[in-house]
């Protein structure tokens, strides 16, 4: 009876570790497919851009671990200009008793996750130094990814490498010859010589438009058609449509509909 417990223990120990190293080398093939990371100035659970210098910290810990990174309100080079071929940082904190916990979530531009890091603690009480030790340690597991850029690029479905595919990429595999992938920006093109740009940061149901200070200027939720967002501005709910290869928030003010032009890089 012992024996076949030992056995049964040494079985599923090998079967776990297995699936471990299987699930190490899937994150690695996904993430080694995009070019670049592009890193937030803020988190929700901080107060301000670059509080406790976690942006600081995050793109640096991104380089040391071989990405390419660059901060959401940086001008990206020529060849960075498909935002599919990027992935988008996010560090999310996990509930914990007298234990700080954080870990990094990597998404396409979908906002699909590609790769969750393992959760970095710290028992720190000073919130900046729990914050940093906890970030750090959850890049541990980042490092452990060895990452190399594949020199493949990215399927404009999004799907390839993904862990859990988006609902919008699989539609599109599903008729990949009638109806190619339209991303949210397939018909206009920003000019980034415009003092105006906004920038596009990826959100849950869709993006956040931020300007060079940086500010969150306008928010966006996805809409069924990839040209046409519902836009809220200062309080005001309206709509962001592509027209002319350009951007415009349109709204009704005083029973009279308002088209504002905006410029937008995504």
């Amino acid at each position: 009876m012992m024996k076949i417990k030992f056995l049964l223990t040494v079985l599923f120990v090998s079967v776990v570790g297995f699936a471990q190293s299987a699930q190490s080398a899937q994150s690695s093939q996904a993430v080694n497919d995009y070019k670049a990371v592009i890193v937030p100035l803020k988190y929700d659970f901080l107060k301000s851009d670059n509080q406790y210098r976690m942006a600081t910290i995050s793109k640096g810990n991104l380089t040391k671990a071989g990405f390419q990174a660059f901060y959401a309100n940086e001008e990206l080079p020529a060849e960075l200009n498909d935002r599919c071929q990027l992935l988008y940082m996010d560090v999310k904190k996990d509930s914990g008793f007298l234990v700080t916990k954080l870990f990094v979530e990597l998404k396409d531009c979908y906002g699909t996750v590609v790769y969750t890091s393992e959760i970095g603690k710290s028992k720190e009480k000073d919130y900046e130094a729990a914050y940093r030790e906890s970030l750090n340690m959850a890049f541990i597991s980042i490092n452990g990814l060895h990452y190399k850029y594949s020199g493949k690029a990215v399927t404009p479905s999004g799907k390839a490498g993904m862990i859990t595919a988006a609902p919008v990429a699989v539609a599109a595999v599903a008729k990949p010859a009638q109806t190619p992938v339209q991303t949210a920006v397939a018909t206009p093109v920003a000019d980034i010589t415009d003092p105006n740009l906004l920038y596009a940061q990826p959100t849950e149901n869709g993006f956040q438009l931020i300007d060079k200070t940086p500010k969150v200027v306008m928010k966006l939720l996805k809409t069924s058609r990839p040209d046409s967002f519902i836009a809220i501005k200062d309080g005001i709910q309206g709509s962001l449509n592509a027209k002319d290869n350009q951007w415009f928030f349109e709204y009704y003010q005083n029973d009279k509909l308002v088209s504002e032009k905006v410029s937008v890089k995504f």
